[in-house]
C-alpha cells in the first residue's frame, strides 16, 4: 500500500485542477470563513470540537503576513458571534517567522490576547526543522508572559521530540510529515511509531494536556490503553483529526466517551495546500484515494 501511495502522490502534479478540488472538498472547508463556520457547527452537532486553520503558509511581504492575523481575528469574532466550540491553529511562517521573528512575534502575540479575552484556544502548528526552536521559543515566551491559552506541536520522528517534552504544558503529538534528513528524523515506519508511543508516555508521566493528533489505528489503540491505565480525565487529553479523514473512527472514538477535536483549515490557498499535504504525507494520499473509491462503488 506504501508503495501505491506514493505513486499516487507522483501523479498529483498532472491531475487536472478541478480534479483536485473535488477529492479535496471532503477535507478542506472551503475557501471562505463561513464554509469552515458552517463545518464547525455540522462537527459540534455531533459531539466534537473543532479547530480552525486559515490555509497561507507562503506569504512574502509583512503586509500579507499581517492580512493572515487580521483572518485570525476574524475567526476568533465569528466563533464568538456563533457560540461554536472550537479554537484556532497559527503556522508561523504564515505570520511572518521567515521576514522577521519580531513581525511574527507581534502577530502572534496579538491573535492569542484576542483568543484569550474570549476564552479561545491557539495551537502553535509545527513546521519543518529550521523553524522548531523558534517555534519552540515562543511557545515558551507567551507561556512565561501568563498566556495559558496557548499549546503547542511536537513531531514523534524528530529526534529530538522526548528532549524537548520537559517544561510543556500542552502538546499536540503527531507523527510529522515534512521531508526531514535520517540525522534529526526517524524514517522507519515503526520507528516512528515507537517514538510516539514513548512521547506519549512521557507526557503523561510529565502532566501535560495532551492532543492525541493520529489516524493510525495501532498508535490510536496504544493511546487508549495508555489513557486507560494512566486514568486521564477528559480534560487532560482528547484525540484529534484531521477534517474527512476516518471520519467513522472519530465517530466511534466519540461513543466510547473520548474527547475528539477536527482540524478544519479553510482558505483561498485549497489547492496549493492539498497538492502539498498530500505529497508531504502520500498515507494521507492513500486515505484519500481509497474513500474515494469507496463512495464511486458505493454509488
Amino acid at each position: 500500500m506504501a508503495i501505491f501511495d506514493r505513486a499516487l502522490v507522483r501523479l498529483l502534479p498532472a491531475v487536472p485542477k478541478p480534479v483536485v478540488q473535488r477529492l479535496s472538498s471532503r477535507y478542506i472547508a472551503g475557501p471562505d470563513l463561513a464554509d469552515a463556520l458552517r463545518v464547525v457547527r455540522e462537527l459540534n452537532a455531533a459531539g466534537k470540537a473543532a479547530t480552525i486553520d486559515v490555509l497561507g503558509e507562503e506569504i512574502s511581504s509583512a503586509d500579507e503576513a499581517r492580512a493572515i492575523a487580521g483572518q485570525y481575528h476574524d475567526v476568533l469574532a465569528e466563533l464568538d458571534a456563533a457560540g461554536l466550540d472550537a479554537g484556532v491553529s497559527v503556522k508561523l511562517t504564515g505570520l511572518g517567522l521567515e521576514l522577521d521573528y519580531e513581525l511574527c512575534r507581534d502577530n502572534l502575540e496579538a491573535v492569542v490576547r484576542d483568543a484569550s479575552a474570549r476564552g479561545r484556544f491557539v495551537r502553535l502548528d509545527m513546521e519543518d526543522s529550521s523553524t522548531t526552536e523558534r517555534t519552540l521559543q515562543l511557545y515558551r515566551l507567551l507561556r512565561d508572559e501568563g498566556h495559558a491559552n496557548v499549546g503547542v506541536v511536537l513531531q514523534a520522528y524528530m529526534r529530538r521530540t522526548l528532549d524537548d517534552i520537559p517544561g510543556l504544558h500542552d502538546v499536540r503529538l503527531c507523527k510529522g510529515i515534512y521531508i526531514e534528513p535520517h540525522s534529526i528524523a526517524y524514517r522507519d515506519f515503526d520507528e516512528v511509531r515507537k517514538n510516539y508511543v514513548r512521547a506519549l508516555e512521557t507526557l503523561v508521566a510529565a502532566g501535560a494536556r495532551i492532543g492525541i493528533a493520529t489516524h493510525d489505528e495501532y498508535l490510536i489503540q496504544q493511546a487508549e490503553r495508555i489513557v486507560r491505565e494512566a486514568g486521564l480525565n477528559a480534560d487532560r487529553y482528547q484525540f484529534q483529526m484531521l477534517l474527512g479523514v476516518r471520519p467513522e473512527r472519530g465517530d466511534e472514538l466519540v461513543a466510547a466517551g473520548h474527547p475528539l477535536r477536527i482540524y478544519v483549515p479553510f482558505g483561498t490557498q485549497w489547492y496549493e495546500y492539498s497538492i502539498r499535504r498530500l505529497q508531504e504525507n502520500p498515507k494521507i494520499a492513500g486515505y484519500v484515494a481509497g474513500d474515494t473509491f469507496r463512495r464511486v462503488l458505493g454509488r
